[in-house]
């Protein structure tokens, strides 16, 4: 697409609020783009064309970028890259075919309102989201700034943060930051009385009693709604110090059960991505309802075996096999589908599975380590110690052999 687009930044503040340089960008578009509410900021210019953005937008983008007359400029909050259409324009067209001219974002400006230092506070978007997505993100005394989709926003992140135990949490809506309506809405999540301008940032400092799983490290068991088919932490801690979640990066988690090994995957990094291939109906379901309880509602579930149902998945980056191990052409189609470097674990329990991990490691290498955890039980009057079964871990970095 042979089109050039200059996003200019544009804050509450509006026209008067551009510098020099940006008005002149925006009086010198013969397109200029944007929602409604930013094309209203801008005063009439004789022979400008002014094209609201299409819905839905993505997919509408190619075509109507296709017919401008340029130069084209488009408006955006703040700063175009965070949380705007820079993103989009980028993936669309890439960075070469644009000029990203930031304003002050409202992220900026909230921390300023708030007197919050960069380093000690966390943005989360939930715009045209899940609010659920900053449930990785709470822990007491933790700060949060949270891009909300709409005047709804507060409301719904109030009732989650009661349900989770975190009702004393101080949230503040910043209303129409930089502009002449700025407003400030103070109170706790449990009394919150839904005060709310459409155009805001919710800042949340988190107080209570949550629950300590809620934000870091590896999910207890109990955190999970299962049936006996759950990765066990210490497993899975092991499972994925070896998988080593990285941001963007992609998970198959193969037979998911619970699905806690690809949840706590996609919790590491909020780019992060799974997709979770479970053959039985009911054990997707808890999948879905693990991944919207732990707020990584992303996580893509496919109801199917394996190998079948890894035909024409998106190439992961890592991959986990929790059971299925036996089966014909599973680990074939696993190795062949990750990418260079990419990361292998399989985990068996049976002598089976085991005997097809050991032949795997005399050809191709790689780590096989056998995994035994006890805990301390009441014996009688005094204390011992229980052994859970082994698990045998087969790991490998394709490209290692």
């Amino acid at each position: 697409m042979n089109v050039h687009v200059t996003v200019v930044g544009i804050g509450a503040d509006g026209w008067d609020g551009l510098p020099a340089a940006s008005k002149v960008l925006v009086e010198g578009a013969a397109s200029l783009l944007g929602g409604r509410r930013h094309l209203d900021l801008i005063p009439g210019m004789s022979g400008q064309e002014r094209i609201a953005w299409p819905s839905p937008l993505r997919d509408g983008l190619p075509d109507l970028l296709a017919r401008l007359r340029g130069p084209v400029v488009a408006l955006a909050s703040g700063d175009p890259l965070v949380s705007g259409i820079g993103t989009t324009l980028i993936d669309l067209l890439g960075r070469e075919q644009l000029t990203i001219v930031p304003a002050v974002s409202s992220v900026a400006l909230a921390r300023a309102r708030m007197g919050w230092p960069a380093e000690s506070a966390d943005v989360v978007s939930v715009v045209g989201r899940d609010v659920r997505l900053v449930v990785p993100a709470l822990s007491v005394g933790r700060r949060l700034l949270v891009l909300s989709s709409d005047e709804s926003t507060p409301a719904a992140v109030a009732e989650l943060l009661v349900d989770l135990g975190w009702g004393d949490s101080r949230l503040v809506v910043l209303g129409d930051l930089g502009g002449a309506a700025e407003s400030r809405h103070e109170s706790t999540a449990r009394v919150w009385d839904g005060v709310t301008p459409r155009l805001h940032v919710l800042a949340i400092e988190v107080r209570g009693p949550g629950p300590g799983w809620a934000s870091g490290g590896v999910l207890p068991d109990d955190a999970f709604e299962h049936a006996g088919q759950i990765t066990k932490r210490d497993l899975r801690a092991s499972a994925l110090a070896r998988l080593a979640p990285a941001p963007g990066q992609l998970l198959w988690d193969v037979g998911a059960g619970s699905g806690s090994v690809g949840v706590d995957w996609m919790r590491a990094w909020p780019s992060a991505r799974t997709i979770a291939l479970e053959a039985r109906a009911d054990r997707a379901a808890l999948v879905r309802r693990n991944a919207e309880r732990h707020g990584v509602p992303a996580l893509r579930v496919v109801e199917a075996a394996a190998p079948e149902g890894l035909a024409d998945l998106d190439a992961p980056d890592a991959i986990f096999v929790g059971g299925g191990a036996t089966v014909e052409g599973v680990l074939d189609t696993c190795w062949a589908a990750l990418r260079p470097g990419g990361r292998l674990v399989v985990h068996a329990v049976t002598a089976e599975t085991e005997a097809v991990l050991l032949d795997r490691y005399r050809r191709r290498g790689g780590e096989l380590v056998r995994l035994h955890v006890e805990r301390a039980e009441p014996l009688g009057t005094f204390t011992g110690w229980t052994p859970a079964r082994a698990v045998s871990q087969w790991s490998i970095v394709k490209g290692d052999s």
